[in-house]
């Protein structure tokens, strides 16, 4: 049969049921953008999880007290061991792969000045902490560790902070505000770094010199972490076992000691990251390809009527000259088309539905090959449940399917 006749043939008989058509491609249009919208958010929370860290520095190492197991007499209790600053001075002065070395405190304060008051995170860091997490400046300078030495009171602000405590972003270099009962001075506004993924508003805190914050509002010589920028990422390993050791030494651990800390990675985070948001993303493609599978048979189970529908028409074809083949490709050409119809209509609802996400900034990351392999699995899904149909329908006797009321 001329396939352009085939075609045309196909879609006469899909449009003069219509409603049933779009009933029937109806679980092939759930399916195909299903997989296609669970996807593309997989995709879109991977990218913006690896953005996340990568912003945090993909050379960099934090350094964590570590709960263990103590065993005074015969109780077994556990407790954290706290770093110091001086184990983060004992890094940066010993370590060969450290290019930068910040200890860490961070705690949330009210803080008010002339435009209103907030509870603001307020992080405690050395003057190496901006090269380390990749903040920059919009206005003003950074404190030095001469500053924590010496306990000023100064601090760079967020952009967000700066316009909840002035109002405005811009020109409050000099400017004072209250970290509860303690006076500040704004030296810096850091550039804007937008939201993160769970919704945190980066630009909402405040960085003050670590003495300052240990000494005058945290009252504590422990520090939460300590953050290291390896010279380059080719040295990660390497700077984590020195890293290691120093630490160790710092702490007296002996040869078959337990280590009180713990270090970790930031390149280790993002393969788990990425590991686990694949996982996850392949999970909800697999739950929502069920539904192809469910559209599969109701294409079966129409054409099947349709088979019986038609045993008149069938019995007219063959005999006049048609062959079974020729009836076998009939049927299951309207099979595949009827999946490939709903296959194109799921990949323009997944695309909208994606589109208003976005909009609603939920993050969602279209991947042309997989909806080239939806619209392949849409056409697989029409052959596979329409061969059956198919074949019945040219299996029929041509008398036995002319006496057919």
């Amino acid at each position: 049969m001329n396939p352009l006749l085939l075609i045309q043939i196909c879609f006469k008989s899909i449009l003069r049921n219509r409603m049933r058509s779009l009933l029937t491609s109806l679980g092939i249009i759930i399916g195909v953008g299903s997989v296609i919208i669970m996807v593309s958010l997989g995709e879109g929370s991977q990218k913006q999880i690896e953005a996340q860290i990568e912003a945090m520095g993909t050379n960099l190492l934090m350094v964590s007290g570590a709960r263990v197991m103590m065993r005074p007499g015969q109780q077994i209790t556990r407790s954290t061991r706290q770093i110091t600053q001086s184990d983060a001075k004992k890094i940066k002065t010993e370590s060969s792969y450290a290019a930068a070395v910040s200890g860490m405190s961070q705690r949330s304060f009210t803080v008010s000045g002339a435009a209103g008051s907030a509870s603001v995170m307020v992080a405690g860091v050395g003057e190496d902490y901006p090269t380390i997490r990749g903040y920059e400046l919009d206005s003003g300078t950074f404190f030095t560790d001469a500053d924590g030495t010496e306990r000023n009171r100064l601090a760079v602000l967020g952009p967000t902070t700066a316009e909840t405590l002035f109002g405005t972003s811009a020109d409050v270099i000099g400017q004072q505000f209250r970290i509860d009962s303690h006076i500040f001075t704004v030296i810096g506004v850091l550039k804007s770094k937008g939201s993160s993924g769970n919704g945190d508003d980066q630009d909402d805190l405040i960085m003050v010199p670590l003495e300052t914050m240990l000494t005058r509002l945290t009252n504590s010589k422990n520090l939460q972490m300590i953050a290291i920028s390896v010279v380059d990422k080719a040295y990660m390993s390497a700077a984590a076992a020195e890293i290691t050791a120093i630490m160790r030494e710092a702490h007296n651990i002996s040869a078959n000691g337990t280590d009180d800390f713990s270090i970790m990675n930031s390149a280790d985070m993002l393969e788990m990251a990425t590991s686990t948001s694949q996982s996850l993303t392949i999970l909800l493609a697999a739950i929502a390809g069920v539904s192809l599978l469910v559209g599969g048979i109701g294409i079966m189970n129409i054409m099947l009527v349709s088979v019986t529908e038609r045993t008149r028409e069938i019995g007219i074809r063959m005999s006049v000259g048609a062959r079974k083949r020729d009836i076998l490709f009939q049927f299951l050409s309207e099979s595949i088309i009827l999946s490939l119809m709903g296959g194109l209509i799921g990949i323009g609802m997944a695309f909208l539905v994606c589109r208003v996400m976005s909009a609603m900034n939920i993050a969602t990351s279209i991947n042309p090959l997989i909806v080239t392999i939806a619209a392949a699995f849409a056409a697989l899904v029409g052959i596979v449940f329409g061969y059956y149909p198919a074949r019945k329908a040219a299996g029929l006797y041509p008398i036995d399917a002319l006496r057919y009321e």
